[in-house]
């Protein structure tokens, strides 16, 4: 399955940051991480510390899948709003994911610390507006149950969007104090480089092929012919995962992005915050590193990679009529369009823990939105699993939930 589309923007920025070998021998582990994007480098970070034998492989270069087509904004906010998730797992469930997403951005900020990490990340802040005025109603039901929650929240009115940010149109909003934004790709390779010098054996362009089940221990070929025994394996293959996994537990979209040229003084205004609306599907903006405007949206469900890439030249121009009718006075120029797919599940949730058909297994599987800050939580659940410890969230991030 192709992930994006052919020139996603941190793909072309970055360049090719490592390579590695292709497996070309036998070898043993005890854990085999399936998966080389940003999920795949915070796994291996959290197993290589552990102190567990660590291998990790990926069939395409790594960070060449979804992690490349990222927009990298780091929310706290699940696609479900909090008093919606409430309703459908409860309070304590809801509010406890909400919080998780939350500490994941701090753990962020202190991994990228230790590791010395150059990958812009950057504390913002986070607008949610009401694109249509029927919105307001249930955006303040939104700010209600977050400020409940303990959340640094603030409501402002339209006349205050337009004072500090310049968009028009708006109806009000929720303005949170916690998010962030990294390069999530450069950031993945620098986690990659750190755990090598550490003992993680990483080999690209090496294709799982099968899985022997035996007790205690996997065996699996790979599409050289080779073969690793595993004691576990952690699948950390995001959307390609609904083509293991045979039951329906997540819908695939494409989503579609442009980055434009550089423009420091421009987006000044907004260099510090996250921005995203109520529209269905969502528009979401931010400033990248190099003082870029990347603007998203225009959500589709994905059939096909030719499909959806067919649709680049429409999406960039509905992209831009909404950010028109915000902010008018902006005079875009596009520099990159891409699109990417993502999994969208049926309470925003990810899917983390083990499955009844793959033994000696767990996914790690970070959907939507925010799918990085689920995976961080990811980090911490594979290390208690691994321990034979439970995760309070378990039971919410479980299949067959």
């Amino acid at each position: 399955m192709d992930l994006k589309s052919n020139e996603p923007f941190w793909l072309l920025k970055n360049g090719l940051l490592q390579s590695y070998p292709s497996l070309k021998s036998d070898e043993e582990c005890d854990v085999l991480i399936i998966g080389g994007g940003i999920t795949g480098s915070l796994i291996a970070h959290q197993m290589v510390k552990d102190g567990y034998k660590t291998i990790l492989i990926d069939k395409r270069e790594l960070c060449n899948g979804s992690t490349s087509a990222t927009t990298s904004m780091l929310q706290y906010e699940i696609d479900i709003p909090l008093y919606e998730l409430i309703g459908q797992i409860g309070e304590k469930g809801a509010v406890e994911s909400y919080k998780a997403c939350s500490d994941a951005i701090d753990r962020i900020e202190k991994l990228t610390k230790e590791i010395k990490s150059d990958a812009g990340f950057k504390r913002k802040e986070s607008l949610y507006f009401a694109s249509k005025k029927k919105d307001t109603d249930w955006l303040k039901k939104e700010f209600v149950a977050r400020k409940n929650a303990g959340f640094k929240v603030k409501w402002l009115e339209a006349d205050e969007i337009v004072k500090r940010f310049g968009f028009e149109n708006t109806y009000g909003g929720i303005l949170s104090k916690q998010g962030a934004s990294i390069d999530a790709f450069k950031f993945a390779h620098e986690l990659f480089e750190v755990n090598t010098r550490k003992g993680l054996k990483i080999y690209d362009k090496t294709e799982m092929i099968r899985v022997e089940y035996h007790k205690g221990f996997n065996i699996i070929t790979v599409d050289s012919g080779f073969k690793i025994k595993a004691k576990k394996i952690i699948y950390c293959i995001g959307y390609e995962s609904k083509n293991m996994i045979k039951e329906n537990f997540v819908d695939l979209k494409s989503t579609y992005a442009i980055v434009s040229e550089v423009a420091p003084e421009k987006y000044k205004n907004i260099g510090n915050t996250l921005v995203w609306n109520t529209n269905d599907p969502y528009m979401y903006m931010r400033t990248t590193d190099d003082d870029r405007l990347l603007i998203g949206g225009g959500d589709e469900d994905f059939y096909d990679a030719k499909k959806r890439d067919a649709l680049l030249n429409k999406k960039e121009k509905e992209i831009l009529r909404t950010l028109k009718k915000i902010k008018p006075d902006y005079q875009f120029y596009t520099d990159f369009v891409w699109a990417g797919t993502f999994g969208e599940t049926k309470d925003g949730l990810p899917y983390i823990g083990t499955h009844e058909k793959f033994k000696n297994s767990y996914f790690v599987l970070g959907f939507g939105g925010n799918g990085i800050t689920f995976s961080v939580i990811g980090m911490e659940m594979a290390s208690l699993f691994l321990k034979g410890k439970k995760h309070p969230l378990s039971k919410y991030f479980q299949f067959k939930r």
